[in-house]
């Protein structure tokens, strides 16, 4: 493959006195520096592995920048001016217009010769760079021609017309996103101070005012205030020498009363060391995109935040709480609340039972979460198939995992299938661990990934933000007392008033465990989907894309469904009443609503992190958290391995009584026996010649009950990809 180079051949003198601007290519170009192509969006070929422009210059100006556009940037593509470096590229995947700087002596009279490259790329990155202007201004220059001044306010406080009733207009932190006509990022000559957070296009400003610097044009300006406000914007253009004022209404559309919006996985460069977003900036956009209860999770340190809010005066909009990012060579796990000035945990420990009980050692320490456990780090992937059994929800070494939750959604760690965690956490849900699902966007950027776009909601007082009790949120959290939010929320309710972590009685003539499932969001996500699992498994849906397919909502055994359209009821996206079939035993249930993910810059879904595919749709989602179901009416909830324990305990080695004692169970039961029965063999000979894989287990399964079947067939393929995997890694 070959570099790209263009000579540029253009005027080099507007008068006598000043050089001219150059552009240097007026289209953009496709560029990867090795590989296969990362996504699918791209051409299996491109254009080059770098790009070069040659131009000249008789008389060069006083100053110069460089005008930019770049899309998918994930790598450190540097930009060089006569074999110098002048800066690198912005690792972001939004589509920007930047500016850069050009020092003084980087030109020269003759030949120049820029060149864009990635020679220590550590993965395949297509990007897409171009047009690129060589501006005869310095970037102060360009960006100060014209002046924006946007002020955001509450529309809550707005009477018809845009007056203002009950005294002075409200104002609210917000995040301002500035785009042109294409839709991309636009750069401006603003800068963070007390009160904004600035990045290429994103404003994130914490009293709802921001004066912006600008080049002279046409903006599309976006407010927004984060998942549980609207959205406004105008198309406004700014001519050289002019001041225009623009004023945006938002207003919150999605309720959450009783709800606290918690941020589980907040980092700083400050206290992190990689990232961009320095912990003042931070405590600017956590108010602006409405989290209540951020936690602090720098690497291996305990910060309290609170003196920052004080600082930058946004203390009233949320509640700190000191947490850390113990961060292993065999995993990462959130931990919150830590006491003040408590030592953090060791976290060099090689084996989990010695991080967790470092971790549970921490004074304070309530919640211990596992992070992203689909990613590899440091060689280690908690819940990859070398190390975890994904039917039964088990490590396959027998590790101990001690985490009382996990993250189902990590926004800036999006896997390609959005329900692949949410599979595995209600897998260990089956094996009888008691763990709570968690979204989080584990930030450490102020604008590439944001703070806030995937969170979880705790059912405990948010009447106060600035004054949440802590301890009883983390209460709440570890008790399950949750929902997951990426874009949607999804509540759901049992007859009787059950909710996320409550238990439910199923009274003994009951045919139906009776449900009321409510979707919300702005009014800028959208519903397609609702599903319902019970144990992990899908019992029901509906598909609001086919809406109003009545015949298949029957089918599904649903009751009634509803579903607004319109933006009548704003918040409400559909709900459902739905009517699940009494199961044979205790059961956990689970709605999970699901849509299209945001595809623009002023609140994008993010790529897969580690992509399992170059194929992939933006997806929001929503999840109510788990719902228990005392189907047997002991009083208490019995999990799939507690009841697989007891049919294995009665069935004593005999595999015909234990194919027939599981026929009064589900597949979650059957696999979970599975799992106890091979185990209890032990030795590899008892394993050929009486375990489920023999030829004789093989025919008795095969007259089984057909979810005893199912079940079994299930943990046995699990099994095999596990044995696959230990394979792949000895050759």
């Amino acid at each position: 493959m070959t570099r790209l180079i263009l000579i540029v051949v253009a005027a080099l003198t507007v008068d006598s006195t000043r050089a001219a601007s150059i552009t240097l290519t007026d289209r953009p170009h496709h560029l990867r520096q090795s590989g296969e192509r990362e996504w699918a969006e791209f051409p299996e070929t491109p254009e080059a592995v770098s790009f070069e422009a040659t131009f000249n210059l008789d008389k060069p100006a006083a100053a110069y920048c460089l005008r930019l556009r770049q899309r998918d940037v994930k790598e450190r593509w540097r930009v060089r001016l006569n074999d110098r470096d002048l800066a690198t590229l912005r690792i972001d995947e939004n589509d920007m217009l930047v500016y850069l700087p050009v020092p003084d002596d980087a030109l020269r009279v003759g030949e120049n010769r820029l060149m864009i490259d990635c020679p220590k790329s550590k993965a395949p990155d297509d990007i897409r760079v171009g047009p690129i202007d060589l501006l005869d201004r310095s970037r102060e220059e360009v960006l100060s021609q014209s002046k924006l001044i946007i002020r955001v306010f509450d529309s809550a406080n707005l009477t018809i017309g845009n007056t203002f009733r009950g005294g002075p207009p409200t104002m609210l932190p917000s995040r301002i996103t500035i785009l042109d006509e294409h839709g991309t990022l636009r750069d401006t000559g603003a800068a963070s101070n007390d009160h904004l957070a600035v990045r290429p296009g994103t404003i994130y400003t914490s009293t709802g005012e921001a004066e912006i610097p600008v080049e002279p044009g046409a903006y599309r300006i976006v407010a927004g205030r984060g998942f549980e406000y609207s959205i406004d914007s105008q198309i406004v253009t700014v001519n050289a020498g002019e001041t225009r004022e623009v004023g945006l209404a938002i207003r919150r559309e999605v309720p959450t009363e009783g709800w606290v919006a918690c941020d589980t996985h907040v980092h700083t460069l400050t206290h992190s060391g990689h990232g961009d977003c320095t912990v003042q900036e931070r405590m600017i956009t956590l108010a602006a995109e409405g989290i209540e209860l951020p936690i602090a999770t720098d690497h291996n340190v305990q910060i309290d935040h609170d003196p920052f809010a004080r600082e930058m005066k946004v203390r009233q909009y949320f509640t700190p709480v000191i947490g850390n990012e113990v961060t292993t060579k065999l995993g990462h796990f959130n931990i919150f609340p830590a006491d003040r000035g408590a030592p953090a945990p060791d976290y060099r420990g090689d084996n989990w039972p010695t991080i967790f009980d470092a971790i549970y050692a921490t004074p304070g320490v309530k919640a211990v979460i596992l992070n992203h456990a689909r990613d590899l780090h440091g060689g280690f992937t908690p819940f990859g198939p070398l190390n975890f059994n994904d039917e039964v929800g088990l490590n396959i070494n027998g590790w101990q995992l001690r985490a009382n939750a996990m993250e189902t959604v990590n926004s800036s760690a999006n896997q390609t299938d959005i329900m692949q965690l949410f599979h595995d956490w209600m897998a260990v849900l089956n094996s009888g661990h008691q763990i709570t699902p968690v979204g989080s966007s584990d930030s450490h950027d102020v604008a590439r990934h944001f703070v806030g776009q995937s969170r979880t909601y705790i059912r405990c007082d948010d009447s106060d933000p600035g004054d949440i009790n802590v301890s009883a949120a983390a209460e709440a959290f570890v008790a399950g007392h949750v929902m997951v939010s990426y874009g949607l929320l999804t509540k759901m309710t049992a007859k009787g008033g059950a909710g996320p972590g409550d238990l439910a009685k199923l009274s003994p003539d009951a045919e139906f465990v009776e449900l009321d499932v409510d979707v919300l969001g702005p009014h800028w996500s959208q519903l397609d989907l609702i599903e319902i699992f019970a144990n992990g498994q899908r019992v029901s849906g509906f598909n609001f894309a086919e809406f109003p397919n009545r015949e298949s909502l029957m089918r599904d055994s649903l009751a009634h469904a509803e579903f607004d359209p319109s933006n009548e009821r704003p918040g409400h996206k559909g709900g459902i009443d739905a009517r699940i079939e009494r199961p044979k035993q205790d059961v956990y249930l689970v709605a999970i609503a699901t849509g299209p993910g945001v595809r623009e810059s002023w609140w994008k879904a993010a790529k897969p992190y580690q992509p399992d595919s170059p194929v992939w749709e933006p997806t929001f989602l929503g999840c109510s958290g788990a719902i228990k179901v005392d189907v047997d009416g002991d009083g208490r909830f019995s999990t799939a391995a507690d009841y697989a324990r007891r049919v294995v305990t009665e069935a004593n080695g005999d595999l015909d009584r234990l194919l027939q004692l599981l026929a009064a169970y589900d597949s979650t039961v059957a696999a979970q026996a599975a799992h106890l029965y091979q185990t209890s063999l032990g030795d590899p000979i008892k394993l050929v010649k009486s375990g489920l894989e023999s030829p004789e287990a093989q025919s008795k399964t095969g007259a089984a009950a057909d979810e005893t079947q199912t079940g079994i067939h299930r943990y046995l393929d699990a099994v095999r990809r596990n044995r696959i995997a230990v394979l792949s890694q000895s050759r």
